[in-house]
């Protein structure tokens, strides 16, 4: 299971994008920011929900250079067939990875042996293949899209200035300075 700070291997798994069923590979994303978005099923009530946001806000990621890559452990054939059902998932146009096994999901510790299927985990994964940040949910509980892209905004501003980010950081705030901006303060 990885943990922060850990460097992410290359996997291969077959996926549902732009209209193809295709193999994809973690690698061929390298050298960008990568935000990989674990779900429990398709043709469900929240999963939806929450694509669908991504969705919406997939531009965004895109500009801040980052790729969007959905799993579930559902087949490349479920993911096209639920794109081809419903205007919401036909919106996306991240890669929606199959993981039928569950060892994608097993590797970033969200597989729920006893169902089959994956927690809603989000995980943020640097240029170089390291994870960041990652925040793992309960089935009952959907995400945030904005909170995602603030995350990633907040991670590349660390890495890029070499400051650390207060709560609720947003694009244009300071950072501050490890050891410097608390003295006196704590």
């Amino acid at each position: 299971m990885y943990r922060i700070n850990d460097t992410v291997k290359d996997f291969s798994t077959m996926a549902f994008h732009q209209g193809d069923l295709k193999k994809i590979d973690f690698s061929e994303s390298s050298g960008k920011w990568r935000i990989i978005f674990f779900y429990p099923a398709d043709f469900t009530f929240v999963c939806p929900t929450e694509l669908g946001e991504m969705a919406d806000y997939y531009d965004r990621f895109v500009d801040e250079g980052a790729e969007v890559l959905s799993v579930s452990t559902d087949t490349e054939f479920v993911h096209m067939a639920w794109h081809e059902a419903s205007p919401t998932i036909a919106k996306i146009r991240f890669p929606m990875l199959a993981d039928p096994s569950g060892k994608i999901s097993r590797d970033f510790g969200v597989y729920l042996e006893e169902s089959g299927i994956a927690l809603r985990g989000t995980f943020i994964i640097d240029p170089d293949g390291v994870l960041k940040a990652m925040e793992v949910h309960d089935l009952d509980i959907g995400r945030s899209a904005r909170e995602v892209l603030r995350k990633l905004q907040a991670a590349k501003f660390s890495a890029s200035h070499g400051q650390v980010c207060p709560a609720s950081w947003e694009p244009g705030d300071d950072g501050m300075v490890p050891g410097k901006d608390l003295v006196g303060k704590i």
